[in-house]
């Protein structure tokens, strides 16, 4: 069977909450958890000095600084950045307290790795501009009619554009599923203070040419399918964006559509009467924008398509990093969601200063190539981090040549997790819960094990806490759990329990079932296979399946021990006993290594009792029996009677 090929080193990212929000439940268990399961893994697969896994609070942009002012006007006497200090220790906290171990969880805006950002997003800024990659374009956008004030993105809501779109909110020049569009665009403005429609102004910002690396991401979509680890959903987003411009119309006037058609660029114009509609295809964005404005000025309506549009990357906000001057242009900073794509790279900057004492050898980690990246996202920020993040690595690529090659990271992101079936959004109606609530109720490897189980990468999944709703029957947040708590509890007591009672507390030295091998070791295949694909609701099944067959087995022949024994065959009941010990506690020590990732509490107590110490999880040996950990005169650890290894919460104890 071939074997997937994990990198020599990895630097791991699971999103970054913003930094005028506490945390919620999805930060943790739509993408921070998978991403803590996969840096765990990859500390045990590659080792743990080979892995950096770095996040931190999203501080920059219009939502904090709209948050803080509407804070003040309450009476708030801290400044801004005393306020996103404030939410940045309580987001770390919460990640804590939920189990995710990060590397190191910073902030963009405080302390060293708020300047190691800024002065990354200076050098970045500098290089792309200095090379042309760049271009500077006055668009339309909005202000407050009476004040004449800039209001920036969060500050302006209406509906998205695009069409087949169902975000429930857009704003100035994105929508909720992170379509771009121009602002003259948005359907039905409304300022979010003054509920009164904005108007429309020139500005100027820099932008990025994203159209010029179209056929860039198309090949990469070709490796990205031919490689086969990418999110099916993730691959068909992508392909919406690298479609030719499109205005889509609905009309019955095709005459007066025609007519405006002999005035715009270069098009292939597809109408069908039966349905009503026509499309006009370009193929440049340019193209497509000059006919905007024809179609607009003979009042004929019209949506656009997805497709790749120049990626803003300045903006007006005050609270945001400052732009260098270039061309006479002052007073800007970036928009926050380019400097939140980069910030991965400057907060492992801050993760080797800290450890090291200087930045030095940060490349090794993003430009080489036996080095490799992993970002955990939610589904509605694709496209910056799969579209807009390529392009901009192409771009440094270009510059650099064969001299340093950044690598292209693996996007990984997940459906929504909603709660009690409706999506919960702290901008919505339904507010969602918070992400420490459900812990007086469920133990973290009960969620932890819950979450990977939800098969994110499939379709979005519902949350619903039966035992903390007060509601009785069956609850589905504890089915993986009790694969902990009850299945593999029950196995490794067994073991235990056995081994004190009749081989006084030593292993038999016994060679293991060759069917019991090869079980662990079709177990393990399998695994890594689903570990290489980010495919943990699987791993979770065949964490099941591996544990339910090896209690099944261990009663059989408990069973037929004891038989042996009543009869008088008591030579023959040892023999069996001490076989099925010796197979059993090496279904133990497999699913240990392959939980630790999952269940990093409980199984790291199974290790403490088998006294083996952090070797049990280096896959160097991940083949190797039970005795290969153990010394000479080896002893495990004294088991007490009803001692559990996987706990259940008090809550659900009556």
């Amino acid at each position: 069977m071939n074997k997937p090929i994990f990198p020599k080193r990895a630097v791991v990212t699971g999103g970054m909450p913003y930094g005028e929000k506490p945390l919620y439940f999805h930060h943790v268990y739509g993408y921070a958890l998978h991403a803590d399961i996969y840096t765990r893994f990859l500390r045990d697969r590659i080792g743990k000095d080979n892995v950096i896994f770095v996040s931190g609070t999203d501080c920059y942009g219009a939502g904090p600084q709209v948050k803080h002012e509407s804070m003040v006007a309450e009476g708030y006497a801290g400044s801004i950045r005393d306020f996103i200090e404030t939410n940045h220790f309580s987001q770390k906290e919460d990640y804590k307290t939920c189990g995710i171990d990060h590397s190191l969880y910073v902030a963009s805006a405080l302390g060293e790795a708020g300047e190691l950002h800024t002065a990354f997003s200076h050098w970045l800024f500098e290089t792309l501009h200095m090379h042309g990659y760049l271009r500077l374009e006055e668009v339309m956008q909005f202000h407050d009619e009476e004040t004449g004030a800039v209001l920036n993105d969060r500050q302006v809501e209406g509906r998205c554009p695009i069409v087949g779109c169902k975000s429930e909110k857009a704003y100035a020049a994105e929508c909720g599923l992170g379509h771009q569009f121009s602002p003259e665009e948005l359907i039905a403005p409304l300022g979010v203070t003054t509920g009164k429609k904005p108007v429309l102004k020139g500005v100027k910002n820099w932008y990025f040419d994203m159209e010029r690396f179209a056929n860039g991401l198309r090949e990469r979509q070709t490796m990205l399918r031919e490689e086969g680890i990418s999110r099916k959903f993730l691959l068909s987003y992508i392909d919406d964006f690298l479609k030719d411009p499109a205005i889509l119309i609905k009309t019955e006037d095709f005459d007066a559509l025609r007519k405006a058609c002999e005035e715009i660029p270069s098009h292939t114009l597809d109408i069908k009467e039966e349905s009503k509609s026509a499309t006009i295809t370009f193929k440049a964005l340019k193209d497509r924008e000059a006919a905007c404005k024809i179609l607009r000025q003979r009042g004929i309506r019209f949506r656009t398509g997805t497709t790749l549009v120049p990626f803003r990357l300045t903006g007006n906000v005050s609270w945001g990093i400052p732009v260098p001057e270039k061309d006479g242009i002052t007073g800007q900073t970036f928009w926050v969601w380019p400097e939140s794509l980069w910030a991965p790279i400057s907060f492992t900057q801050a993760y080797l200063k800290e450890k090291n004492g200087t930045t030095e050898g940060w490349e090794d980690w993003w430009f080489n190539q036996d080095a490799r990246q992993y970002q955990f996202i939610g589904e509605d920020n694709i496209y910056f981090y799969a579209i807009a993040e390529m392009g901009l690595w192409m771009a440094l690529n270009e510059i650099a040549g064969r001299d340093r090659h950044a690598n292209m990271p693996v996007i990984v992101p997940n459906r929504f997790v909603l709660f009690l079936g409706k999506k919960a959004s702290s901008s919505g109606a339904e507010k969602p819960p918070s992400a420490t609530e459900y812990l007086d109720y469920y133990t973290p490897e009960q969620l932890r094990m819950h979450f990977a189980h939800m098969a994110l990468q499939h379709n979005s999944g519902s949350f619903t806490p039966k035992t903390a709703l007060g509601q009785t029957g069956f609850d589905p947040t504890l089915a993986e759990g009790n694969i902990l708590t009850n299945v593999y509890n029950r196995l490794v007591r067994s073991c235990f329990y056995s081994l004190q009672k009749y081989f006084d507390g030593k292993l038999p030295e016994v060679e293991i079932s060759e069917e019991v091998i090869t079980a662990a070791n079709n177990f393990i295949d399998e695994y890594e296979w689903a570990m290489y694909r980010f495919e943990f609701s699987k791993v979770i099944d065949l964490v099941d399946v591996y544990l339910r067959e090896a209690n099944k087995a261990w009663v059989a022949n408990t069973k037929s021990a004891d038989a042996l024994d009543k009869e008088g065959e008591t030579k023959k009941a040892a023999t069996l006993r001490a076989q099925t010990l010796v197979d059993a506690f090496h279904a133990v020590r497999v699913a240990a290594t392959l939980l630790h990732p999952f269940a990093p509490e409980g199984t790291e107590r199974v290790a403490e009792f088998l006294n083996v110490g952090e070797k049990l999880w280096d896959w160097a040996h991940i083949r190797e029996p039970l005795p290969f950990f153990l010394d000479e005169g080896h002893e495990f650890k004294f088991l007490e009677p009803r001692v559990d290894f996987f706990f259940k919460h008090p809550a659900q104890l009556g």
